[in-house]
């Protein structure tokens, strides 16, 4: 291993560890404001408003480019809608934090593969293969499991964190649409959803939690209410790093890598909640989390092995039109390259494909990718600097996740 890719490695584990422990350190900090200021939309707030003002100055001090005007017509039937799903998504998961054990809810919110496969089904029509559905029973067993021996169990708790786990489903589907159809940076539309969300649900948050504050005011001693405000704000900031962070791992690796990495992150998430919070469980608890963990690890195992061989099926009849190029006789290659690349052509043409489409297809291009120059967050590329629907603005613009 050279020396750049020594350097792309600690760099990676350094920021894998900071992801860890920024969400760990959320989530505990989170259910210890939930615990004495039981305001999940205040906490809530919070984070959105943490998201909208400490991001922004990021995103200028590293030149993230804009990626121009996104039309008026977006904004209010995809934008808007995904605000409004970021909201309602992180209030239920404060509920269920509040409600239930931090580990607990995890487990629960391990479920997020079963709901992107039924509503990608639902809304985009998408189709999984066997392997993809079996991989779902042990989330589903493992769930059931951990439920059955919650010793915290609580129905609202539950509730809250399965309609979490489906809006942040939702988030994940369409916000993937989003990046793709305006080329907008993942971090220029999160920070743009956290302020719509944080705008229009401000008269909402004043009416319920607001006012219920004041009222209580009185028999808060001043020195608890710096406290849970102190709270709040290193929840708020905490929050902001694990995406920042989330965003950059995205960046950096495949796939896979991201989701056992995201995997990991929520192993970590319930030991160190078990570790620092000392919720009671049962040995059959943790079998129950385990399974459910588990079930994920091969769940994205078993959907990437199904992109993978999409792919080649994709490939595979470009492959069999220039097999012949392998056979060429040394002393007549510009002769055979001649009459190859027309029956090539030919054969393409007859299948509605233009030889365009080969000389860009990605086996037959002299792209070398770069591996020695990871930045903390991805500057996207400035030639897809207009608005141009319906164009795919690259890998990473089009993984963006929630995270829950």
């Amino acid at each position: 291993m050279d020396n750049a890719s020594m350097r792309d490695a600690v760099k990676l584990i350094v920021i894998c560890l900071l992801w860890y422990t920024t969400s760990s350190g959320g989530n505990i900090v989170g259910k210890l404001v939930l615990n004495e200021f039981p305001y999940p939309m205040t906490v809530t707030m919070v984070q959105l408003l943490s998201g909208a003002l400490y991001l922004k100055p990021i995103i200028n001090l590293l030149s993230v480019p804009d990626s121009g005007n996104v039309p008026r017509y977006y904004y209010w039937t995809m934008i808007l809608p995904l605000a409004l799903g970021k909201f309602l998504a992180s209030v239920s998961s404060h509920i269920s934090i509040w409600k239930v054990s931090v580990s607990y809810a995890h487990t629960v919110k391990a479920t997020l593969p079963l709901f992107t496969v039924l509503l990608s089904r639902i809304i985009l029509g998408e189709k999984q293969t066997f392997p993809v559905y079996l991989s779902l029973v042990p989330i589903i067993g493992g769930v059931i499991i951990a439920t059955l021996t919650e010793l915290s169990f609580d129905y609202i708790g539950l509730i809250s964190a399965l309609c979490a786990t489906v809006g942040f489903s939702l988030q994940t589907i369409f916000s993937k649409k989003c990046l793709k159809e305006t080329g907008l940076h993942h971090l220029r539309l999160y920070v743009t959803i956290c302020r719509l969300a944080a705008g229009c649900f401000l008269p909402m948050w004043a009416l319920f939690d607001l006012r219920r504050i004041y009222a209580h005011h009185d028999s808060v001693n001043e020195d608890r209410m710096f406290y849970y405000l102190f709270l709040l704000l290193v929840d708020g900031f905490f929050s902001m790093l694990q995406n920042v962070f989330a965003f950059t791992v995205i960046a950096m690796v495949a796939p896979l890598s991201y989701a056992v990495a995201n995997a990991t992150k929520r192993i970590i998430i319930i030991g160190a909640s078990l570790f620092f919070l000392r919720n009671p469980v049962t040995p059959m608890n943790l079998l129950g989390m385990s399974v459910a963990v588990f079930g994920v690890l091969m769940y994205n195992k078993v959907k990437y092995d199904q992109n993978v061989a999409m792919r080649h099926a994709a490939t595979l009849p470009l492959v069999k039109s220039t097999s012949n190029l392998e056979v060429m006789d040394k002393n007549h290659v510009s002769l055979s390259l001649h009459h190859s690349q027309s029956a090539s052509d030919l054969q393409l043409h007859s299948n509605g494909v233009s030889s365009n489409l080969m000389n860009n297809h990605i086996l037959f291009n002299n792209n070398h990718f770069q591996t020695n120059h990871v930045t903390l967050i991805p500057v996207q590329d400035t030639e897809h600097s207009q608005w141009q629907p319906n164009r795919d603005r690259g890998n990473v613009h089009s993984r963006m996740v929630h995270h829950v």
